[in-house]
């Protein structure tokens, strides 16, 4: 038996249900606690470095949302995974030079962050989908800029950028909080960006932050979209 079809068995598929029940219970007290139902905040299940055996499992438990953060290993996956009702989250910093992969399968691109990206973005939507390619504005709500993001004050900027491309339609914010700090002051600041956001572009309605270890902070502060890897994956893969 290959490595693949071990990893797809019986015992992994029991595992990958038991973290996907425990992550949406979270999302439901996080719901509960914010005084919010639990069809306002999806789950995207992040399986970066993990097989597309794992996906084929969580779509079979109803998990339809899958985020990658590297083309090349998203494209691959995508690919392998076309019979599969999946909805393809890019969430990682992207290069331009990817654009032309990416808008091939990606549903939502979460992490525009900058003027070239948008438009390489645009022209490759241009060139290979017949309807726009939607996509999240992140933000930088602090000062690691390896980390990529949008400084908050550039912010109007970038969204002017999008809306002159109707290759493109603008859907939200994403963003990820400060590394080793409270994340409820980013989170905070991430709200009133994207009040302002709503105000301009009525259906830009998407906030996407929080993870495994700030969910809860994340859905207190208003975020539609939850990105969970290690808490439903497991320890990462080492990438070869």
């Amino acid at each position: 038996m290959s490595v693949e079809a071990a990893a797809a068995g019986p015992a992994r598929r029991a595992e990958l249900a038991a973290n996907l029940a425990a992550a949406r219970d979270r999302i439901a007290a996080a719901c509960a606690a914010a005084g919010r139902t639990t069809d306002e905040v999806t789950l995207v299940a992040v399986t970066k470095t993990f097989p597309a055996s794992d996906v084929r499992l969580l779509v079979g438990l109803g998990q339809h949302d899958i985020g990658e953060n590297r083309d090349a290993e998203a494209s691959v996956k995508a690919a392998e995974l076309t019979d599969l009702p999946v909805r393809w989250h890019f969430v990682g910093q992207l290069q331009r030079n990817k654009a032309n992969s990416v808008v091939r399968y990606a549903d939502l691109v979460h992490s525009v962050d900058r003027r070239p990206l948008v438009e390489a973005l645009a022209g490759a939507a241009a060139r290979h989908r017949d309807h726009p390619l939607d996509v999240l504005l992140q933000v930088r709500l602090d000062d690691a800029e390896g980390r990529g993001g949008v400084p908050v004050g550039e912010l109007p900027a970038l969204v002017d950028d999008v809306l002159g491309h109707e290759e493109l339609r603008l859907r939200g914010l994403m963003a990820v909080a400060p590394l080793g700090a409270d994340p409820d002051p980013a989170f905070a600041v991430l709200a009133e960006r994207a009040e302002w956001l709503r105000g301009v572009v009525p259906t830009a309605t998407i906030v996407s932050a929080g993870m495994t270890g700030d969910l809860e902070a994340a859905v207190r502060h208003g975020a539609t979209h939850v990105r969970v890897g290690r808490g439903l994956l497991g320890t990462r893969a080492k990438l070869g």
